[in-house]
């Protein structure tokens, strides 16, 4: 029977990324890993690309490389040839093998083939240095690239960590942040004079210094040695309100080893970088240092300025599920009115975390999920935003409305800088607060016809 209900299922310009390429940027944070796909050469050279077009870094990905006869005969010896090259070739410490829509189509068992290469090749496992193998399992064609990220931080947890005695650290499960993030944690996490351990780590691997000479594989990232202890720290804080309950590498360090977990949502603004202190505070026996103190008291300072030229904007919000939800409390805070919050996941959390992030403070915006830039720009025009938050991908719906984009999350493809901004704590609202509020200010400058010069 005819029916006018809407059945449009194509993708345009989505508003999100395929799942490998998330694995591959979590492998990238652990020292001397090598990120591996089973798929094909092609899907690499994009990921390769699109990486390295956001973090303006070097970023290499071995590939099995699979061509038409190995989608009839499976990709066997393609992954073993490949494992053999990385690493008498690279040397990798780790390779974390994820799998493609190809391979996972095709019904590749590829722990069962790693079990294969490793009898095969006793040679290369025969001693202490030996490398360690660790597969995920990250189809393409479900999911998002922030499954595959945490998937591959759960392989890495599941396949390597293990529990003897007690280390008295903290583990610390951040999530897909930036490097100028992870470094700021690490400073926290040291100001409460705690030693810990962030899986993944890419503030050098993904933002590191000229060299003269190339390296194989960048300096950096999560020992191996410190994944190996997670099971003996004393806590875990994991940041993500979509994941929480759900079985992340963070619940399976508690329900295995004993380990206590935090979960607390991304820590950007007041709110929710409060609710992160406070679990620091918890897990370390210490108060909030002097020093974070004064940065939250120069935050709610610069709060009261800002307030009188961004009250009352409207604002569309997209990106990563808990990157919005973290950036839709921060908005409300500041007296920004999110009117579209929009994502490419589709956890079934997004709407209700959004409801909990605008605190009472704002009415909950128009909250959609498993959405594309397709929809957005429907959406949006009605809704007479003043400004995009997120990222680059929205930059031509922007321009075409004519509002400032705020570029925050990945990919930023269009300008300089992405592995430097920094979103989280009370440093990073601060950051972004300006760049917002100086957004405001240059299009109301622009606007006008006469144009100003005071404020």
């Amino acid at each position: 029977m005819p029916t006018t209900e809407n059945h449009y299922v194509s993708t345009t310009n989505a508003c999100k990324l395929c799942r490998p390429i998330g694995a591959c940027l979590a492998f990238r944070g652990v020292e001397g890993a090598v990120p591996f796909l089973h798929g094909s050469q092609g899907c690499a050279t994009y990921m390769r690309r699109y990486i390295i077009s956001h973090f303006r870094e070097p970023m290499d990905i071995a590939s099995s490389s699979l061509g038409e006869k190995n989608a009839v005969f499976g990709g066997s010896s393609n992954l073993k040839q490949g494992l053999k090259n990385v690493i008498t070739k690279y040397g990798g410490k780790i390779v974390g093998v994820a799998t493609t829509c190809l391979t996972e189509t095709i019904g590749d068992d590829v722990p069962g083939i790693i079990r294969e290469f490793r009898k095969e090749e006793k040679d290369l496992f025969a001693h202490e240095k030996a490398p360690l193998l660790v597969d995920v399992s990250t189809p393409s064609y479900a999911g998002t690239h922030m499954e595959g990220f945490h998937d591959a931080v759960k392989a890495m947890v599941d396949q390597v960590a293990t529990k003897d005695g007690s280390t008295g650290r903290v583990n610390l499960l951040p999530g897909f942040v930036s490097p100028a993030d992870i470094r700021y944690l690490k400073e926290i996490l040291r100001a409460f004079g705690v030693s810990g351990i962030v899986l993944p780590d890419i503030s050098e691997t993904l933002d590191g210094p000229a060299l003269l000479d190339y390296e194989k594989l960048p300096g950096g990232g999560t020992p191996i040695s410190m994944i190996k202890s997670m099971g003996s720290s004393k806590a875990t804080i994991e940041f993500g309100r979509t994941i929480s309950g759900q079985d992340t590498a963070g619940r399976l360090l508690t329900t295995r080893h004993g380990v206590f977990l935090s979960q607390v949502g991304m820590p950007i603004g007041l709110r929710e970088t409060d609710q992160f202190f406070s679990a620091m505070e918890e897990v370390s026996g210490n108060k909030t240092p002097c020093r974070h103190e004064k940065e939250r008291g120069r935050l709610i300072d610069a709060y009261v300025d800002a307030h009188k030229y961004i009250s009352g904007k409207r604002a569309v919000v997209y990106g990563e599920e808990d990157l919005v939800i973290g950036l839709t409390s921060f908005l409300a805070e500041i007296g920004i009115k999110p009117v579209l919050c929009a994502s490419g996941g589709t956890s079934g959390r997004l709407e209700e975390s959004i409801k909990s992030a605008c605190g009472g403070i704002v009415e909950p915006p128009l909250v959609r999920d498993g959405i594309d830039f397709y929809d957005i720009a429907g959406e949006a025009e009605s809704l007479k935003p003043d400004l995009f938050v997120g990222h680059s991908k929205g930059y031509r719906l922007a321009r075409k409305l004519d509002v400032p984009l705020i570029r925050v999350g990945f990919p930023i493809h269009d300008r300089i800088g992405a592995q430097r901004v920094l979103h989280l704590g009370y440093r990073g609202a601060q950051s972004l607060l300006d760049r917002i509020v100086n957004a405001a200010i240059e299009k109301k400058q622009n606007d006008s016809p006469v144009g100003y010069g005071y404020m």
